[in-house]
C-alpha cells in the first residue's frame, strides 16, 4: 500500500491510458478479488438476491449475472470477441455488453449461478494475464468515457486494472445491498485504493492532502500542497469517484471502476 507517499502528477496525460500495476501485483489482485467475489455471492440468502442495489435497475440477482458475464468474458479471447460482437449487434457500447451479460444469465439458480462464477474465475484470472502480456501495450478500438470525457485505453489497462476494480465495486455494492460487513485488508484492498488514488490524482493534476480511513485507507498528497487535508472513508472515496451515491468526486475528478 503506498501509504504516505507523494504523489507527483505527470506534467501530459498519456494518448492512451495504461496500468501502473506491475503485471505480477495485477495478477495477485485479480485471484483475490475473484475468491472473496465467490465467498460473497455463496454467503447470500435467498431472499439476498432480489434486494436493490446503488445501480439503477439491478438488483443483487442482475449485478451478479453481469459479474459472470464479465468475468466469463474474460477468461479467454474467443469469449471476449463473441460477447463483444453479440453486443455490437444489440447497439453497442457498455450498456448493451452488461445487458446481454444480465439476459444470459438469467435462466440460472442462484446456486447454478455462484458455482459458474467460481469454475470461471480461475481461468480468467489466468486469462486476463495472458491477454495483458500478448495485446497489453496495444490500444482498445472503443473510445471510453470518464466523467463526461472520451479517452482511450491500452488492453493493459482494462485487462489489469479495470477488470478487478469492476468486480471490487460489484462487492461493495452487494455487501451494502444486502447489509454484510466488506472484507477489507491493507494487503488486497489497500493495494487497489492506492493505484486508485494515483490514477486520480494524475487525472486532476493538482495539489492536494488526502487521508483515507478504514483497512483500505491510508495518507497521500501532492508536492508542496497547502490545502486543507481531505479526509473520508477509502470505500466512500471510491464510491464517490465512480458516480455512486449523492457526493461529487473529490476536485470533481472521476476514475473508472
Amino acid at each position: 500500500m503506498a501509504a504516505g507517499t507523494t504523489v507527483h502528477p505527470p506534467s501530459r496525460r498519456p494518448s492512451s491510458r495504461r496500468a501502473v500495476l506491475d503485471r505480477d501485483t495485477a495478477r495477485r489482485l485479480a485471484a483475490t478479488e475473484y475468491a472473496r467475489v465467490a465467498a460473497l455471492l455463496r454467503s447470500l440468502a435467498p431472499e439476498d438476491w432480489a434486494r436493490p442495489t446503488d445501480c439503477a435497475g439491478w438488483d443483487v440477482r442482475a449485478m451478479a449475472g453481469h459479474v459472470l458475464g464479465m468475468t466469463e468474458m474474460a477468461a479467454t479471447l474467443r469469449a471476449a470477441v463473441a460477447q463483444n460482437v453479440a453486443a455490437s449487434r444489440a447497439g453497442g457500447g457498455i450498456d448493451a455488453l452488461t445487458a446481454l451479460q444480465v439476459r444470459r444469465s438469467a435462466g440460472l439458480s442462484a446456486t447454478e449461478l455462484v458455482e459458474r462464477f467460481a469454475a470461471v474465475a480461475p481461468r480468467a484470472e489466468r486469462g486476463r494475464h495472458r491477454m495483458a502480456t500478448l495485446i497489453g501495450r496495444l490500444t482498445v478500438p472503443e473510445d471510453q468515457v470518464v466523467g463526461g470525457r472520451t479517452e482511450r485505453w491500452t488492453f493493459g489497462f482494462l485487462f489489469d486494472v479495470i477488470l478487478t476494480r469492476d468486480p471490487w465495486m460489484h462487492r461493495v455494492d452487494i455487501s451494502r445491498a444486502v447489509g454484510r460487513e466488506l472484507e477489507l485488508t491493507p494487503e488486497h484492498d489497500g493495494v487497489l485504493v492506492a493505484d486508485v488514488v494515483a490514477e486520480w490524482a494524475s487525472r486532476h493534476g493538482r495539489p492536494y492532502r488526502l487521508r483515507l480511513t478504514g483497512p483500505a485507507g491510508g495518507e497521500w498528497s501532492a508536492e508542496g500542497a497547502h490545502a486543507d487535508v481531505l479526509e473520508l472513508d477509502a470505500v466512500e472515496f471510491c464510491r464517490a469517484l465512480s458516480g455512486r451515491g449523492t457526493a461529487s468526486p473529490p476536485l470533481g475528478q472521476h476514475v473508472p471502476f
